[in-house]
């Protein structure tokens, strides 16, 4: 499934973007980010299904750390932080929904090949561009 590995692929190419901007707003700051080793997904998946519905779940619980980061931003009234943090509130909601998109087609399209084949060309349409206020 070439397309969906093309999907996946972009993912992690924004979410490599989404970090960096961490990165860089910590390191503006006055503080020293540290990047640290993450678990290694699995290797093996029982279904493309399986994989989405994963993907959804991570998403999820990027969803929930980030709001706990915007709850301490807020308690400890900074500002800069707070505002920084919604641009990634509402992207979560991007990727929450982009993530539930597929996990739902993928549900429709069940057992079918064919219809599994063009959900895969469909998603392997998918493109990385950089958001607007990073092109500058």
């Amino acid at each position: 499934l070439d397309g969906m590995a093309t999907w996946m692929r972009v993912q992690a190419q924004e979410e490599m973007f989404h970090g960096m901007k961490i990165y860089d707003f910590v390191n503006e700051r006055g503080g020293r980010a540290v990047m640290q080793a993450i678990d290694q997904p699995p290797a093996e998946w029982v279904s493309a299904l399986a994989v989405f519905e994963n993907a959804l779940a991570h998403e999820q619980k990027v969803t929930s750390l980030i709001n706990n980061l915007v709850d301490l931003s807020m308690a400890e009234r900074d500002h800069a932080t707070t505002i920084f943090l919604q641009w990634f509130v509402t992207e979560q909601v991007e990727e929450e929904a982009t993530a539930t998109g597929v996990v739902n087609k993928l549900k429709m399209v069940g057992h079918d090949a064919s219809s599994l084949f063009a959900l895969d060309q469909e998603l392997g349409q998918r493109i990385f561009t950089l958001p607007a206020e990073a092109a500058n």
